[in-house]
C-alpha cells in the first residue's frame, strides 16, 4: 500500500474566556497521522489529558508502522484504534496514580491517511469534516447528549445549535480503562481537505462559514487555520479552539 504524504496545518488558541488551553493538535505529514484533543478536567489536568493522548498515539503508530509499514486497509484502521485505546488507558493509569489527575480525561478526533483512504477514529464531541468540491461534510458523529436527543427526533438542529446542554459528552478517554472507538474510513479524492477540530471551533461557527472559508483560503492551509480560529474568537471564543487542516497526496514530508 503507498501511502501518500500530505500537506497539514494545525493551530490550537486559548480563545477568550478560558484562562488556559486545554486542547492539544498533532499532524504528521511523513505518517499521516492528525489529532485533535480536547481535555477536561480541573487543575489543568485536561491539558495533561490532551498532551498525553498525542503522545500515546504516535508512540504506538510509529511502532506498529515500523513494524507494518504498508498495512492493507483493514489493518491500518484497526492500528488507529489500537492507538487510541492505548491513549485511554495511559491517561486512565495517569489518574489513577495521581490524585492532581483524578478523573481526568479528553475526547479525540483521529485521522489516519494510508493507501487511497483516510480512517477515522473519535471518542466525544471533536469532530473531523471532509470538504471536497466546495461541500463540506462532517464525517464523525458527536458521542454526545444533544446528539442522542437529535438522534431521537427531540431536538431540531436549530434547537440544538442554542441548547444549554450542548457541551455534555456520552462518552471521553481516560474515565474508564477501556473506551468505546468510533471507527470509519473513506476513499481519498483527488483535492479532499479535511478538517479536524475541538468543539470550540464547532459550536462557535456554522458550517456554511466553515466551508465559505476553506473555499477561499484553502489553497494557504495556514491562512485558512489561522482564519478559522479567529472567526471563533470573533464569534465569542467561548472555548479554546483547535483546527488541524490535510490535504493528502502532496508532497509535504520532510523525512530524510
Amino acid at each position: 500500500m503507498s501511502m501518500p504524504v500530505l500537506v497539514s496545518a494545525a493551530l490550537t488558541d486559548r480563545g477568550r474566556v478560558r484562562t488556559h488551553n486545554e486542547d492539544a493538535v498533532h499532524a504528521d505529514p511523513c505518517m499521516g497521522l492528525l489529532i485533535v484533543a480536547d481535555g477536561m478536567g480541573g487543575h489543568k489536568a485536561g491539558e495533561v489529558a490532551s498532551a498525553l493522548a498525542i503522545v500515546r498515539m504516535r508512540e504506538v503508530m510509529e511502532k506498529a508502522l515500523a513494524n507494518d509499514p504498508e498495512p492493507d486497509t483493514h489493518t491500518a484502521g484497526e492500528l488507529l484504534k489500537d492507538a487510541v485505546q492505548a491513549a485511554n488507558h495511559a491517561i486512565f493509569e495517569a489518574a489513577e496514580s495521581d490524585p492532581r489527575y483524578s478523573n481526568m480525561g479528553t475526547t479525540l478526533v483521529a485521522g489516519l491517511i494510508m493507501g487511497q483512504h483516510v480512517h477515522v477514529a473519535h471518542v466525544g464531541d471533536s469532530r473531523l469534516y471532509r470538504f471536497r468540491d466546495g461541500q463540506l461534510e462532517c464525517l464523525t458523529s458527536d458521542h454526545s447528549l444533544v446528539q442522542e436527543m437529535l438522534d431521537q427526533g427531540l431536538y431540531t438542529p436549530e434547537q440544538a445549535s442554542r441548547a444549554s446542554n450542548r457541551n455534555i459528552v456520552t462518552r471521553a478517554m481516560g474515565l474508564q480503562a477501556e473506551v468505546e472507538v468510533s471507527l470509519q474510513q473513506y476513499p481519498l479524492e483527488q483535492a479532499d481537505l479535511y478538517l479536524l477540530c475541538s468543539d470550540g471551533l464547532s459550536d462557535m461557527l456554522d458550517e456554511d462559514t466553515i466551508a465559505l472559508t476553506l473555499h477561499q483560503f484553502g489553497d494557504n492551509l495556514d491562512k485558512a487555520a489561522h482564519c478559522l480560529v479567529e472567526a471563533a474568537n470573533q464569534a465569542g471564543g467561548r472555548d479554546n479552539i483547535s483546527v488541524v487542516l490535510a490535504v493528502p497526496g502532496k508532497a509535504g514530508c520532510d523525512a530524510d
